[in-house]
């Protein structure tokens, strides 16, 4: 079953080309990791894809819905770029965490059953021993993993996450990384990964997307590691990199 279709898309930022027809599908239970050079569009294809700016070309389908009709956000989580935040936002770790759970139309009261899922994402991105405390007053790695647990909480179906461990510390990743796995192989998240670290990505994903404006190559590890086409755009050193780390 296709989560997500993306089909012709082009975008432009006034006279500059920014996407130029692309294309790909995602399936239920797909690790996805979207790649591509600084420039190459990755941050606004998911900006697309959420509905926050308009092609100029093609259409957006989720979960079977164009994307300019679909309104049950609850099955997706996103967890955007470079979010910063005001050192004094009153807001807590469990209050920001929470907000997570109200993309749903629902009562906003806080049950046991919310409860527990907050605790849940908290506890799984290691950050319920300061739940009470301001979000101002955290690191940037700690607010890192807060986002993340917002992103969770929901237990979404779709997890779209950009540039999610920048600010995170060689070890945390490594277990953020390990709850990601958890949640694709044993609750069948599907999962679009947007990161510039084509070296490593093989490690986690399971099916490449290279983007630079358009589509590069679109397909498993496997395929892109036999495929004689990206030899000849990468270079024999740079896909044997890419292919050693998915070994």
């Amino acid at each position: 079953m296709k989560i997500l279709s993306v089909e012709g898309l082009s975008f432009r930022y006034n006279s500059a080309e920014v996407l130029s027809d692309v294309s790909f599908s995602v399936n239920v239970g797909d690790y996805i990791g979207l790649v591509g050079p600084n420039g190459s569009g990755k941050t606004t294809l998911i900006k697309i894809i959420f509905g926050l700016i308009k092609p100029q070309k093609g259409s957006i389908f989720l979960f079977g819905a164009n994307s300019w009709n679909f309104k049950d956000w609850y099955r997706v989580g996103y967890l955007p770029q470079r979010t910063l935040f005001n050192p004094y936002f009153p807001a807590t770790v469990k209050e920001i965490v929470s907000l997570g759970l109200f993309s749903k139309k629902e009562s906003e009261v806080i049950n046991k059953s919310k409860e527990t899922m907050i605790d849940k994402a908290m506890r799984l991105m290691d950050v319920l021993d300061i739940k009470n405390k301001l979000i101002g007053e955290l690191s940037g790695g700690q607010q890192q993993r807060v986002l993340v647990a917002r992103a969770i909480v929901n237990e979404p179906e779709l997890l779209i996450l950009d540039e999610p461990t920048t600010a995170l510390d060689p070890e945390v990743r490594e277990n953020f990384f390990h709850i990601l796995r958890e949640f694709n192989q044993d609750k069948n998240v599907t999962i679009i990964l947007v990161t510039h670290d084509i070296g490593s990505i093989g490690k986690y994903a399971s099916r490449l997307l290279y983007l630079d404006k358009k589509v590069i190559f679109y397909g498993s590890f496997e395929e892109f590691c036999l495929s004689e086409n990206m030899t000849d755009y990468f270079g024999e050193f740079g896909q044997h990199l890419i292919c050693h780390r998915h070994d």
